[in-house]
């Protein structure tokens, strides 16, 4: 019956009689200890087969890695030549860009309002003007070695962006704002004049402003009042800085923060540092000052800049080989063979027939700034941004230093605005002209990170 069985059971498998007493040890058999062996034998066996299934799996995966790395090759990579991807100049320049009309915005509150298309062209400030390029006959000879009798100057298109008055105060001005976004690329603008004198703030730079400061600026191009040294500005979220550039990086040095008021105190801090922190409200800088670059060849902005017939601007975004670099050259007499033949090479039809910017064929750059892995500013701290040409007036930089740049201004007028609305005559040098903006990116290419 049931109780017999479950007994039996257990006097086989535990050893054990219902009373829960040791029974005495019992010899196997020679067949038990035949079948006991087998059974072991096979248990390890099943062990070794698994271990060298694991073995050889990882085997295959190293393997694989190897055949990938030699045969496949790395990932692709925009480390290649540079190859054109916008050329901005004449009658085809307004159609990268959208005419902002409004107000400034409430940060920059420069006193002017910015107009459409249809209004700037009306009043004539936003045309084309097609005329002889003085530099035409020096870059025939220079570059192709031309003598002897010179042919007709051909006649190039120049863009040209200006301001009006109004009878309420603030002048219409022009802001363009770039149809495309960038992550990367080489920005080169051809200036031939440059608004410049008390009061202006035009600038040429790279940014998003929906999401400002998260994804950055980059100021290529930005005059104040009288300046007269280019400089680059790089604004950000906090975590950037320029403390480790290498050096023999760049020609220029760095803007300085000095006289800094105390949160706490509003005592002036005279401690002499210079502006190499990205970040916007760093509390020993300027607000928004960023970490600035400067051109201490000096000449290279405004007034200096115009009478040498301007000059060529250009910033090298390139976060793959972890840096932002930019130059100027002024007079253009001084601008690289391999940028000028670039730039009168950039309206072939033809990729074949054009010459690519080469910048290791430039002298060093004025301004350098690390940025992505092993360096003290993210890569991550610049994109999707667009490019921004304007001309403001007075507002939160030029209107703050109107008593600091303009002193016979000052004299007569109380505010940088009240002097804007006089109508002065020096603000017929408060324009722009321009034969083209060239935008360049790098061919993807396989290779390995970093290389």
């Amino acid at each position: 019956d049931d109780v017999e069985m479950e007994e039996q059971i257990l006097k086989e498998s535990l050893n054990l009689d219902l009373s829960g007493k040791p029974l005495s040890p019992r010899r196997l058999s020679a067949t038990e200890l035949a079948n006991l062996r087998k059974s072991t034998r096979k248990a390890g066996g099943r062990f070794f087969t698994m271990t060298g299934l694991c073995v050889l799996a990882f085997g295959v995966i190293i393997a694989a890695l190897w055949i990938g790395a030699e045969f496949i090759g790395p990932p692709n990579q925009p480390v290649g030549p540079y190859q054109l991807v916008e050329r901005q100049e004449g009658d085809d320049f307004f159609g990268y860009y959208n005419f902002y009309e409004g107000p400034d915005s409430v940060g920059s509150n420069g006193y002017i309002d910015y107009v459409s298309e249809q209004r700037a062209k009306s009043i004539a400030i936003a045309n084309i003007s097609h005329e002889h390029d003085e530099l035409d006959v020096f870059y025939r000879r220079r570059i192709l070695g031309e003598t002897g009798q010179e042919r007709a100057v051909k006649r190039e298109p120049f863009l040209y962006l200006k301001t009006a008055p109004t009878e309420a105060g603030p002048r219409e001005s022009v802001r363009l704002e770039g149809k495309r976004r960038f992550n990367r690329g080489l920005f080169i603008i051809d200036v031939r004049h440059m608004p410049a004198g008390c009061g202006t703030w035009p600038a040429f730079w790279l940014t998003d402003e929906a999401n400002w400061p998260v994804n950055g600026e980059i100021d290529i191009v930005e005059g104040v009042n009288f300046q007269s040294e280019a400089k680059t500005a790089l604004h950000t979220t906090k975590g950037c800085d320029m403390f480790d550039v290498p050096l023999g990086t760049m020609t220029g040095s760095w803007d300085t923060a000095v006289g800094i008021p105390d949160k706490k105190t509003g005592i002036p801090d005279m401690t002499f540092r210079e502006a190499k922190n990205c970040f916007v409200y760093d509390p020993h800088q300027w607000i928004n000052q960023g970490c600035v670059a400067i051109d201490t060849d000096g000449g290279s902005l405004g007034v200096s800049l115009n009478d040498k017939g301007g000059g060529i601007f250009a910033l090298e975004w390139d976060p793959v080989y972890r840096h932002i670099r930019t130059w100027v050259f002024s007079p253009h007499t001084v601008v690289p063979e391999n940028l000028v033949k670039a730039i009168r090479t950039a309206s072939e039809p033809s990729p074949d027939d054009r010459v690519m910017p080469n910048p290791e064929e430039w002298p060093l750059p004025y301004g350098y700034f690390p940025i992505g892995d092993q360096t003290n500013c993210p890569g991550s701290k610049f994109k999707n941004m667009r490019l921004v040409l304007n001309t403001a007036l007075c507002g939160s930089v030029a209107g703050n230093r109107f008593f600091l740049d303009c002193k016979n201004e000052s004299k007569t007028f109380k505010t940088c605005n009240e002097y804007i609305k006089s109508r002065p005559e020096a603000l017929e040098e408060a324009y722009w002209k321009i034969r083209g903006v060239y935008v360049y990116q790098r061919e993807w290419q396989k290779a390995w990170l970093g290389k």
